[in-house]
């Protein structure tokens, strides 16, 4: 039995359909991995209340147009990101509400970027529009195309949409229910709370995240966070499955990588089969998508059917982060032929049956939402166990020990030849 921290940086988290309740098939998740490169979309808000001058004593648009001309120069080669903007073509006088609610356009392809092309195009936007916030995450889906793998899209904005239909919220359902692996995660410029809980429904739709930003730093870090993500999590759409409360009822899961929501306090089950000379190996992060009060944790167990501890693996934190991870291995050391008794005590009828539960202890001001619950990601994998370290070996030891005590007799020898010659030298003079 063998524990270890991992670090499973990188987190989360796309989402499709699966949930599978105690007497049913496994879910699984291919690891089949992806010849498409990850792709990313940023749309950004160019409406007039971007001009307002309150994040760093700045004008939102302007601490935008920094943070995403530094997320173009920090861009890792692999990853395709394109750029979308909304409001940026409306003049006053002379337009109507009606030509600005249709104004979004793409000033970056996704693909392999042209950095100088692409930061120029930026720094000459200037806020005069709309909000066309669903009309805008409609063209960005259909920028990014489909596939297998998960395509993010990033929403900065500081207000709502207000040129609905279509709503934002409802179109982020209806992207989700497309099945085309599209995650939107979005970036407030104010803590307006009609503008939180839009921005949170479009997140919570796609099983992207939502952030309130009131600093540059924070949105230039946020920005290269998701972009990041997009890079470590695209080979692979994690399914999303739904904890149990206890191990009975908990999903049985195979190996694959898994995304599900945890409220604060709270403890999820899940459930692995794991066969005799197999090491179960394991990992959790969890999205931090909110403000958090300092000093908190994540707890992964592996816990046997008959409710006694096998491992555990802790992350603590205190501070703002992107995400908290945490892991653990465990091994069947049972033979591989052996299958009358269960692998953990208490188990029951030999089935193998490891069950799993993360739990944490996150807290939060109280202004701060605690529905729906923290985005996790969790991974699990099933390989060959490797040999249990045997009893000393005697004969290696002995041999050793000889070894040693030879080089220490000679060392001795030589050192009591060397004394004794310096003596008789030092007489004779």
């Amino acid at each position: 039995m063998i524990t270890r921290r991992w670090l499973a940086g990188g987190c989360l988290l796309g989402v499709s359909a699966a949930l599978t309740l105690f007497g049913t098939p496994a879910v699984s998740a291919d690891d089949g991995g992806a010849a498409e490169p990850p792709k990313v979309e940023l749309v950004l808000d160019v409406s007039g209340s971007m001009r307002a001058r309150d994040i760093d004593g700045r004008s939102r648009m302007s601490v935008a147009q920094q943070s995403m001309g530094e997320v173009v120069d920090a861009l890792p080669a692999e990853t395709q990101l394109g750029f979308r903007v909304l409001g940026s073509r409306y003049r006053f006088p002379g337009s109507s509400k009606a030509v600005g609610c249709k104004d979004t356009q793409q000033i970056a392809p996704v693909g392999p970027m042209d950095k100088v092309e692409t930061k120029a195009a930026i720094a000459t936007l200037r806020p005069t529009g709309w909000t066309p916030i669903g009309l805008a995450l409609r063209a960005a889906a259909k920028d990014l195309g489909t596939g297998e793998t998960t395509r993010r899209i990033v929403l900065i904005t500081d207000g709502e949409d207000t040129c609905s239909p279509p709503d934002p919220c409802d179109v982020a359902r209806e992207l989700a229910a497309q099945g085309t692996h599209l995650v939107v995660d979005t970036l407030g410029l104010t803590l307006d709370d009609k503008v939180r809980r839009q921005l949170t429904c479009i997140a919570d739709a796609t099983g992207g995240t939502y952030t309130a930003v009131q600093h540059q730093q924070e949105l230039t870090g946020r920005l290269n966070q998701l972009v990041q993500r997009a890079r470590t999590t695209y080979k692979q759409t994690p399914h999303k499955v739904a904890g149990g409360a206890q191990c009975a009822n908990a999903p049985v899961l195979a190996p694959g990588v898994y995304t599900d929501r945890e409220r604060f306090g709270e403890h999820r089950w899940y459930r692995v089969s794991v066969a005799p000379g197999q090491e179960l190996r394991t990992s959790v992060s969890v999205a931090l998508d909110r403000k958090l009060n300092p000093d908190y944790g994540v707890l992964l167990r592996a816990v046997s059917q008959g409710g006694q501890e096998l491992v555990r693996g802790t992350g603590a934190g205190s501070g703002r982060t992107d995400v908290q991870s945490t892991g653990l291995r465990w091994s069947d050391q049972r033979p591989e032929t052996d299958v009358s008794a269960s692998p953990t005590p208490g188990g029951g009828s030999g089935e193998g049956t490891v069950c799993l539960v993360v739990s944490n202890s996150f807290s939060a001001p109280a202004s701060v939402r605690t529905a729906p619950g923290m985005p996790l990601e969790l991974t699990v994998d099933l390989v060959r166990s490797s040999d249990a370290p045997g009893g000393p070996d005697l004969g290696r030891g002995w041999l050793l020990l000889a070894v040693l005590a030879g080089t220490g007799l000679v060392a001795g020898l030589i050192t009591g030849w060397l004394a004794r010659w310096r003596v008789a030298i030092w007489k004779e003079n």
